[in-house]
């Protein structure tokens, strides 16, 4: 595995674990079409909610999240009306998140969530 596929893939669980401590139920990941991939899938409050997650080893080039951009946040707009369809919720109420994930060389993770992001 690549490095970079191995801090994201930790970004990930980080993610998920923060996730589900904050009373979410993981539903999806890593959900993959042609277009793009959603990262999780979670559900609370009768919400789904689509999660990108963004891991950063340092914050030399600012907070992980800042790397979610209009044009990304358009593609997995567009990939969670697919995930809707896809299970038959397409009146579900949604929402977009972003989970930052800084991986510190010594200590744990900084983990941010950003609720409503786009």
């Amino acid at each position: 595995m690549r490095a970079k596929d191995a801090v994201g893939a930790y970004g990930e669980r980080v993610a998920v674990r923060h996730l589900e401590d904050a009373g979410y139920t993981v539903v999806d990941r890593n959900w993959r079409r042609r277009s793009g991939e959603l990262d999780v899938v979670a559900v609370r409050g009768g919400t789904v909610v689509f999660v990108e997650v963004k891991c950063r080893r340092s914050g030399s080039f600012g907070a992980p999240g800042l790397a979610v951009t209009a044009s990304k946040a358009g593609r997995i707009q567009g990939l969670a009306q697919e995930w809707l369809a896809a299970h038959g919720l397409t009146d579900a109420v949604q929402r977009y998140d972003v989970v930052s994930v800084l991986r510190p060389r010594f200590g744990a993770a900084v983990v941010e969530h950003v609720e409503g992001a786009f």
